[in-house]
C-alpha cells in the first residue's frame, strides 16, 4: 500500500506543479483561460484526492499509527520520526489539499481569465510548497 501511496505521490507532485506553472506563465503571457487549463487543474485536484484516501489507508494500516497508539500522544511528539509521520506529515497534508480544493472551487466562481489563473497559482501553489515541505524525503526513495 505504501509503495501504491508513493507512486500515486509522483503523479500528484508532476500535476499540481504543472497547474502552478501553467497558471502563472499563463498570467505572464496575459492568455484566456481554456478547457484545458481546467482539465489539467482537475486531474490534478482528483490526483490529490485520491493521493488522500490512498493516504488514509496508508496511514492506518501503517506501524507508525500502531507507535502513535502504543506512545500516545505526548510521546509521539518527543520523537522526531514518529512526529513526522503520524502527526505532521498527515495534517500538512490535509490543509494542502484543502487549498487546492479552495483553489478549484474558487477559480469556478471567477469570471475573469486572469482571476482564474491567480486562484490556481496561488492555492495549487501553497498547497504544492506545504506538500514539499513536509513529504519524508528520507523514505521516499
Amino acid at each position: 500500500m505504501r509503495t501504491v501511496h508513493s507512486i500515486l505521490a509522483a503523479f500528484a507532485l508532476i500535476a499540481i506543479a504543472m497547474v502552478v506553472f501553467n497558471a502563472v506563465m499563463s498570467l505572464k503571457r496575459e492568455e484566456k483561460f481554456k478547457a484545458g487549463d481546467r482539465k489539467l487543474g482537475l486531474i490534478a485536484l482528483i490526483l490529490t484526492h485520491t493521493q488522500f484516501l490512498v493516504g488514509l489507508i496508508t496511514y492506518y494500516v501503517s506501524d507508525w499509527y500502531a507507535e502513535l497508539r502504543r506512545l500516545g500522544m505526548g510521546g509521539a511528539m518527543k520523537d522526531s520520526e514518529i512526529r513526522l509521520m503520524s502527526v505532521e506529515h498527515p495534517l500538512t497534508m490535509v490543509i494542502a489539499i484543502a487549498l487546492i480544493t479552495v483553489g478549484w472551487s474558487r477559480h469556478k466562481k471567477l469570471t475573469e481569465d486572469k482571476a482564474k489563473f491567480k486562484s490556481f497559482a496561488i492555492f495549487y501553489g501553497i498547497g504544492l510548497l506545504l506538500i514539499l515541505a513536509r513529504i519524508p524525503w528520507s523514505q521516499w526513495f
